[in-house]
Parts: structure tokens; C-alpha cells; sequence
């Protein structure tokens, strides 16, 4: 898999084709203003063409939920996907992240890599 990295202070942040795949520091508080900067990401790297965002949760963090509302807003941000083998991480992004992606973006929860970047290939 070919991919550019970024290193940002909360995290890593590799573009593969269509897809921005952000793994984030542990511990970390994922705020609105972190939010911006990686949609701002995705606004200069995609240019205005769709593009899909994968959370790839190897590490434990919490998300402040003003995030999903900005999120769902983004016009060319077409999928969304959570990638993590933790069950509780896939169960609670399933049952509580995914009800602010209904109309606008679609949602979905992995357990591994590979199948959310065929799922986001497939989606836009």
C-alpha cells in the first residue's frame, strides 16, 4: 500500500488514493479544532473530488461528539469508516457514532484495515 504520511501532534494521518486514514495518539481528547485540521487535510489533499476517512483505532482516545456534527457537514467527505479489533470500540462506534451519519455520510465499523478501504472504494 502506497501512502504519504503526516505527523500531526494528535496523531498520524496517511492518504491512500481516495482515503484519509488517521491513526491517533493515546490518550488523546479528539477535539472540534483537531477535527478541522483533518478535514482541512482532506479539502487540500482531495481538492474537491470525494474521498473517504478511516479512524484506525489502535489506541484509546475519546472524541468530543461536536466533532461528528462538523464531520457529517463536510461536502465531499462521502464515507466514513472505524477500523479497530476491540469489540467494545466497534460495538459503541456502531450503536452511538453511527446515528449522526444517517442521511449525510455512511458509516460503517471493521475489524480490520483492508475491508473498510474496499467498502470506502466501493462507496464513492
Amino acid at each position: 500500500m502506497t501512502t504519504d504520511i503526516m505527523e500531526l501532534k494528535f496523531g498520524q494521518v496517511r492518504i491512500f488514493q481516495n482515503i484519509l486514514i488517521a491513526e491517533l495518539n493515546e490518550g488523546l481528547l479528539f477535539t472540534a479544532e483537531n477535527n478541522k485540521e483533518l478535514l482541512a487535510i482532506g479539502k487540500e489533499v482531495f481538492k474537491g473530488k470525494d474521498y473517504g476517512y478511516i479512524s484506525f483505532r489502535k489506541n484509546s482516545y475519546a472524541v468530543d461528539p461536536m466533532v461528528y456534527r462538523e464531520s457529517a457537514q463536510a461536502q465531499n467527505l462521502k464515507a466514513i469508516a472505524v477500523v479497530s479489533e476491540n469489540e467494545l470500540i466497534r460495538l459503541n462506534a456502531h450503536k452511538v457514532e453511527r446515528q449522526f451519519y444517517k442521511t449525510q455520510n455512511s458509516f460503517e465499523v471493521f475489524d480490520n484495515l483492508d475491508q473498510a478501504i474496499n467498502w470506502i472504494q466501493f462507496e464513492i
